[in-house]
């Protein structure tokens, strides 16, 4: 029989079954589609060896005018400003307390341990960040060891806490540190996963609707940063809190501030949503936030600044400030802008927020009703127009909502842990026309998937990666797409960086591979034998001084059977080889009614992109 060419429609296919799909590709990871071949993806570095502190779940780069490129990161525990790999604590302080005389008490001897007691109530819980200043040397302890930040180990009392030092104490259960001391408390820390049954972590993320559970919002929902850049300086809150504000003529390792401590602040909101500044007009726009005069949040109320201020938020007839009320829906779920207007999502619609001028300042329109988002971090703005993940579709705007026809839809959505969909994130690399969404799998309380749509192509492929945060080369000032892990590997990542995975440090292969759906001869009523592949494989790029992939054929007798075990409990066939650079034909033999190819390398160093092999395969009886 003549070599059968093999050229398979691009994007992977899980909608239909496996032998449904013949002539696709069925799975996949760490690929990707171009110009309607498949390639694998590229690798991951380090941006600098430095670390934070904490989950990052909001990266955020903006230019001073100073030509400072910043990286704004924010985790459950600390905020910071990323400059050329250095990490600065710019986390806000809560509140600045004065201690007792003689206010701290070392533990037992030996140990580094001390309590502290306040004046007033701390306000503080286990794992907020102090540092004291001016005590004096007690017990063993010195200045150095005492006068730093430290992590809060317990909280015995509200005017009582404890520290752990890097001293050790001589006697122990002494009293010392000198008097009118003063104890600085950073913001208190978030939570890292959203605890089912309260808030948004409830509803359409839950078990219920929305605004069924508890009153409070508060320490329900994993902590959530937003950030915009207003000019060179920096504003951003933690959901449902107040806003901050980073002043750029302070410098990168100057500490954030309330705006609402800001001199000739206005009635700033004090709680809420999110926060986003409207560039053309500038804008301070805060989404889910308290009314003028009330401390209670109102979930669909949109408030802004007057023009050109983050601090004047009271409507008069000389400024521009001013509120506008969504009507349908209970809570404003996030916003995002394009050149042109503001989309809003709540979570029964989407509206578009548009500026008028005066005197109305901003107008709502609704855009469309039952449109549903899957969570504050899913949608993603390419060119005006804005992809965003749902509840049980994929969906973009362009002029007009549309649900995008998706290959994987099954499999993405049927496998997702929705209880933690405020983890869910989306990004984009806009020089390969990919929208990448990363979610939780079913069984997992941690990001540990990706799905991307290649909006060029209009193709879907999907894959397994821990990133909590994601953010392309917005700036241009930066080099490559950025990522973040989790908290045991808190680096930031460059993307399509070199060819492999650099976590640890050093290369590490990335086990990239395609396999297709099956096929078979005349509909499967005869057997086939293969016993050739013509490989056709580039592995320009590569770095490896003899690279390769493996090549495998499995074959099975009928779609019911594993490729590991048939339904009768026989062996199924399963021909790998390996295929270099110059590999012109490779001879394996495999039997089976369907069979598929699957092409993967293990190797540091590889890039490879597919063609269309040839197979030679031959019609090997009935038996």
């Amino acid at each position: 029989m003549p070599l059968t060419k093999l050229q398979f429609t691009p994007g992977i296919n899980r909608e239909g079954t496996n032998y449904s799909n013949e002539g696709g590709w069925f799975d996949g990871d760490k690929i990707r589609f171009r110009s309607g071949f498949v390639e694998r993806i590229g690798g991951w570095t380090r941006s600098s060896n430095n670390t934070y502190i904490g989950t990052a779940r909001k990266i955020f780069d903006f230019v001073t005018l100073a030509s400072e490129n910043l990286l704004f990161i924010g985790t459950e525990q600390k905020v910071y400003l990323e400059d050329s790999g250095t990490f600065n604590d710019i986390t806000p302080i809560r509140s600045t307390v004065t201690l007792g005389n003689n206010p701290i008490t070392t533990g037992s001897a030996g140990s580094g341990i001390i309590t502290a007691t306040t004046q007033a109530a701390h306000g503080a819980i286990v794992g907020d960040f102090v540092t004291f200043t001016g005590l004096t040397a007690t017990d063993g302890l010195t200045t150095g060891q005492l006068n730093i930040e430290h992590s809060i180990t317990s909280v015995p009392s509200a005017t009582t806490f404890t520290v752990t030092t890097a001293g050790a104490a001589t006697s122990g259960s002494t009293a010392g540190g000198g008097n009118s001391k003063s104890a600085a408390f950073q913001l208190n820390i978030g939570l890292t996963s959203s605890i089912l049954g309260n808030g948004w972590s409830a509803g359409t993320w839950g078990r219920f609707t929305w605004g069924s559970a508890s009153g409070s919002l508060s320490g329900a929902t994993l902590r959530l940063w937003f950030a915009d850049n207003f000019g060179e300086d920096l504003v951003f809150n933690a959901n449902d809190g107040p806003i901050f504000y980073w002043d750029a003529t302070n410098g990168a390792t100057t500490r954030a501030v309330l705006a609402s401590s800001l001199t000739g602040a206005s009635n700033v909101p004090t709680t809420i949503r999110k926060i986003l500044v409207s560039e053309v007009d500038r804008h301070v726009i805060a989404f889910g936030s308290n009314p003028i005069d009330s401390g209670i949040q109102d979930p669909m109320l949109i408030r802004f600044s007057s023009q050109e201020s983050v601090t004047d938020w009271t409507p008069t007839a000389t400024n521009t400030a001013g509120d506008i009320r969504l009507a349908k829906g209970s809570e404003i779920i996030t916003a995002t802008p394009t050149s042109r207007q503001i989309l809003v999502w709540t979570d029964q619609a989407l509206y578009s927020m548009q500026f008028l001028g005066p005197p109305f300042t901003f107008g709502v329109s609704l855009l469309g009703d039952n449109i549903r988002i899957a969570g504050p971090n899913v949608a993603v703005g390419v060119n005006d127009i804005v992809f965003w993940m749902g509840q049980e579709n994929f969906y973009v705007y362009d002029g007009r909502i549309q649900v995008i026809p998706c290959s994987v839809r099954d499999y993405v959505f049927n496998d997702m842990n929705n209880q933690q969909s405020f983890k869910f994130h989306g990004g984009s690399i806009s020089s390969q026309t990919e929208i990448w969404w990363f979610y939780c799998s079913a069984s997992a309380s941690e990001i540990d998937r990706y799905v991307i749509y290649n909006y060029s192509e209009k193709v879907w492929y999907y894959g397994t990666l821990v990133r909590t945060t994601w953010n392309d080369r917005a700036t241009g000032l930066r080099s490559f797409p950025q990522a973040t892990g989790i908290s045991t590997d808190s680096y930031v990542y460059n993307h399509e960086d070199g060819l492999d995975d650099f976590s640890t440090g050093s290369a590490v292969a990335i086990n990239a591979f395609i396999e297709s759906s099956d096929m078979d001869i005349a509909d499967g009523q005869q057997y086939m034998l293969i016993n050739k592949i013509i490989p056709d494989i580039t592995f320009n790029g590569s770095t490896a001084s003899n690279p390769s992939a493996s090549f495998s054929i499995k074959s099975r007798d009928f779609s019911g059977d594993s490729f590991t075990e048939s339904a009768s409990g026989s062996a199924v066939r399963t021909a790998t080889s390996p295929v270099e650079q110059y590999t012109d034909q490779v001879f394996v033999r495999a039997r089976g009614r369907q069979v598929a190819i699957r092409v993967e390398n293990t190797a540091v160093g590889v890039k490879w992109r597919l063609g269309s092999p040839r197979l030679d395969m031959r019609v090997d009886g009935r038996r």
